[in-house]
């Protein structure tokens, strides 16, 4: 719904700037108006598309790159509470060894 409504805000935009260039260029006729009026709308809703059609490739490489950062934030941080987890259970089996060892 919401890409509908920007492309509607978009046509209207295009129409009031097409009407309101016709309107400094009163010497045209009518039908001169009407294909400046429909050749300038289809240019602005042309470019329109292009820089919602780039920004939408930006967004996605962005995404991906975000997205493998953080999978390789996310495995380095597992390997770390991995390594120490290995470290605690290493130190407290050497202090029950030693404990054991101690006792008479």
């Amino acid at each position: 719904m919401e890409g509908y409504l920007i492309a509607r805000a978009e046509r209207d935009d295009a129409r009031r700037e097409a009407d309101a260039l016709c309107a400094r260029l009163p010497w045209l006729t009518t039908g001169q108006a009407e294909d400046l009026r429909r050749h300038y709308i289809d240019q602005r809703l042309n470019v329109t598309c292009r820089i919602l059609r780039n920004a939408i490739r930006r967004t996605d490489h962005l995404h991906q790159t975000y997205e493998a950062r953080y999978a390789s934030l996310r495995r380095t941080l597992l390997r770390r509470h991995a390594a120490a987890a290995c470290a605690v259970l290493a130190c407290t089996s050497a202090i029950g060894a030693a404990l054991t060892a101690l006792r008479p």
